[in-house]
């Protein structure tokens, strides 16, 4: 896909299940079930996508998914057993791009299914899976996930991060960031405090990879369907309705990271006065 003359690759590093509850939150099952219907445990299934742009000279790639560290355990529980080379790596070598080609990896946030696949293991050591990049990452995020407590210590790992940050290849920013010039990242505070998506601008052309800012369509049609996983329920519903206003004005195509059935989409006025629709895409 071309925005402008950035190139973009949507990639997996595979689907995984959980509990609906988890991406509707209050919202009552009979409604969203509706929408994505659950399975004999109560789970839907989600996508772990990652995205690789090339652009300004640079092979950019925004999340790592899981990785490669999870237990044989792990992946029974997030029902990711035998999905083989249908994962981020593989995906990037079927583009014919190797882990040291990567000149930069940004992490929307430090959730185990974001940046897992940051490291990898080398014998019993935890090494840096893209050796030659350097990983940005919001001041705000490493707080978080350096002091985690009772709730959010279940989803962030050092060995995601630390090596990183101890051997210099993690660069942390403070605020929105203009990583090359037609890449950015804004501070997108909700679903955790350093939430950053990242936006492609080239040639009067927009593209937001919306990571758990607004993970399903849905979430951006209907703003009240907050997940339960969102830290700042009510800043979510505020960051969506700036991220929905700020698509519409200037027609951007929204890449969402975890719906199962859209991936690319935009935003448009609905028939009601003031409610909205995502249009989804091929």
């Amino acid at each position: 896909m071309k925005i402008g003359n950035v190139d973009i690759f949507v990639l997996s590093d595979g689907t995984t299940k959980s509990d609906g509850g988890g991406f509707f939150g209050l919202v009552p099952k009979v409604l969203w079930e509706k929408v994505h219907p659950a399975d004999e445990l109560n789970r839907v299934p989600w996508e772990l996508r990652s995205l690789l742009i090339v652009a300004d000279g640079k092979k950019i790639l925004v999340d790592t998914g899981y990785g490669d560290k999870l237990t044989p355990k792990q992946k029974k529980i997030f029902a990711m057993e035998d999905q083989g080379d249908r994962r981020l790596l593989g995906e990037l070598e079927r583009l014919g791009v190797t882990a040291a080609e990567i000149d930069i990896v940004i992490n929307t946030h430090l959730h185990s299914d974001h940046c897992g696949g940051n490291t990898m293991f080398d014998g019993d050591n935890v090494v840096a899976t893209f050796p030659n990049a350097r990983y940005i990452v919001q001041r705000r995020e490493i707080a978080q996930a350096m002091f985690p407590n009772e709730r959010t210590r279940g989803t962030y790992f050092k060995e995601n991060f630390l090596p990183l940050l101890e051997s210099g290849a993690m660069e942390i920013v403070d605020g929105d960031y203009q990583v090359t010039p037609s890449v950015r990242t804004m501070v997108t505070r909700g679903h955790t405090p350093g939430h950053q998506v990242v936006i492609v601008e080239s040639e009067g052309k927009s593209a937001i990879f919306l990571a758990d800012a607004c993970s399903w369509a849905v979430h951006m049609e209907r703003l009240a369907w907050v997940p339960s996983f969102d830290i700042e329920p009510m800043e979510s519903i505020q960051t969506k309705k700036r991220l929905r206003d700020w698509a519409l004005r200037r027609n951007a195509l929204l890449i969402f990271q975890h719906d199962p059935t859209t991936v690319f989409g935009r935003v448009r006025p609905g028939e009601k006065p003031g409610t909205f629709v995502v249009v989804r895409q091929a």
